[in-house]
């Protein structure tokens, strides 16, 4: 029970941080970032599949994200491909995508849930969010070249 207890600590203290977006702020951040403004990036895969060491995608033109931690601190981070954003709706619903993949498309949020499945992508309306959270996931994705 003791080793149970420290080891849960240890977890506890290893974790990610979680950061908050206002909804204020991404409208702002996001403000003209639409399917229209998404650039060619490379991005590694972790585990070598098939031969393949990197892919290319469609990604938002952001480069830092500002956004608050849970003292409501200013806190800017670098926008990379292991970046996940979680948006919890009025219902109590949550959708997880990760940030690169994430634009706006008149009033929805569109993004992609999957760097291996890219045709996984679902929308949700912003006027529904009343929560924005972020999260460096620690995968080991990182942008190989970003291309213009």
């Amino acid at each position: 029970m003791r080793y149970f207890a420290l080891f849960a600590l240890l977890i506890g203290f290893s974790g990610c941080a979680t950061y908050f977006i206002p909804i204020e702020s991404f409208k702002h951040q996001f403000n003209g970032i639409d399917s229209t403004h998404l650039r060619m990036v490379e991005s590694n895969v972790p585990v070598m599949l098939f031969g393949v060491s990197s892919y290319s995608y469609f990604a938002n033109p952001i480069d830092t994200i500002d956004c608050v931690d849970a003292n409501n601190k200013q806190v800017r981070l670098a926008n990379s491909p292991s970046i996940e954003i979680r948006f919890t709706e009025n219902n109590d619903d949550r959708t997880i995508f990760y940030f690169d993949t994430i634009y706006l498309q008149d009033s929805l949020i569109v993004g992609a849930k999957s760097r291996f499945i890219p045709s996984l992508r679902d929308a949700i309306p912003i006027n529904s969010v009343k929560l924005i959270e972020v999260q460096d996931g620690k995968k080991d994705f990182h942008y190989v070249k970003k291309k213009k």
